[in-house]
Order: structure tokens, then sequence, then C-alpha cells
């Protein structure tokens, strides 16, 4: 897939603490701020993130001492993880290499909505996102084009906003967003 590492996993990298105990904590507080995200939106309660995490608010604020900086911290750990994502998936046949990286950054979607809404699109975090994740999922695209998988009147970017559209709409529930994610790439599939 791409041996540079992604500028994404870079930023991730420093950010995170090297003490085993410190680790943990900081994974357990974005995990923490990713479930509360995605439940309350950006306003989700400091507090309450702590509270998941098992730790206080003083672990928070060593963590991420303004509320952006735990913005751009679980923005970039959900875009490295896609970018991980894109390589795992590599080796499987280019449509289901591709299928499987889109269903990730689905569920990627509903966490963004809550952070976007706190990053600009001049952050350097966002820019280094943006590059990371068209860097990962854009080769899968374009092998599945190669192939003769995916339409090639398309391009990326027109694919993940139609993925983006798809799920950062409400549905009654994850099956109803699958099936509909399915027909839309049944129409992103080249004709066989």
């Amino acid at each position: 897939m791409t041996t540079q590492p992604f500028p994404v996993s870079e930023i991730v990298a420093s950010r995170r603490p090297h003490r085993k105990d410190a680790a943990r904590n900081y994974d357990a507080l974005l995990a923490a701020a990713r479930e509360a995200f995605a439940e309350h939106g950006a306003e989700a309660a400091l507090e309450d993130i702590a509270r998941r995490a098992g730790v206080g608010i003083g672990t928070l604020y060593r963590n991420f001492p303004t509320r952006r900086h735990l913005f751009e911290s679980v923005y970039a750990d959900e875009v490295n993880t896609l970018c991980r994502v894109a390589e795992e998936v590599a080796d499987r046949e280019p449509w289901e290499a591709l299928t499987a990286w889109l269903d990730r950054f689905a569920g990627y979607v509903v966490t963004k909505r809550a952070v976007r809404e706190a990053l600009n699109d001049e952050s350097e975090i966002f820019a280094a996102c943006r590059d990371s994740m068209l860097r990962a999922g854009g080769p899968l695209f374009e092998r599945a084009q190669r192939d003769g998988e995916a339409r090639t009147d398309m391009d990326f970017v027109d694919l993940l906003r139609m993925v983006s559209g798809i799920a950062a709409t409400t549905f009654d529930d994850d099956a109803q967003r699958d099936r509909v994610l399915s027909v839309a790439l049944d129409g992103v599939r080249a004709a066989r």
C-alpha cells in the first residue's frame, strides 16, 4: 500500500504518551470522547468523558488542555484508524477491499459530525487528516476502477461525499443504514 507514514499517523504518535499507564488513560479518554461525541455532539460534557474513561478530570486536562485539543485528537485518531484499515484490507479483492474500507468510513462519519464542528478547514490537523484519508482510501478506489469493479465516471471525492451523506442521515438502526449504503454502492459498482 504505502511505505511512507501518513501525515496523521505522525501527529497521533507525537501526541500519545509513552508511559504505559499514561497511554492507557489517553486511549481510554479517546474512546470515551468518541462515544460521548457520537451520543451528545460537540457539547458533550468533559466531566462525563472523564467518568466514562474511569479517570479524573485532572487526567483529562493533563492529556487534553483544551476542548479543541480533545476534538483534534479524537479526529486524528479516527482518521489514523481509517488509514490502518486501508492497509489491512489492501490485499483483498479490489471491490471487497473498497467496500470494507467504506464500511469503516461510514462509522467514522458519525464521530466526524460532532468533532468537525469544532475544527475549521484551515487547521493543520484537518489538512493532515484529509491528505491521509485520500492517500489511504484513494488507491483502493482506483484499483477497483482499474479492475473493472467500480465506475470510472466518478472520482474518490465523489464517492466519499456520497457515503458521508448517507452515513450522516438519521436511520432507524444500523441495519437500515447498511442497507441504504449497500444500495448506493450497487450504483458505484461497474456493470458486469
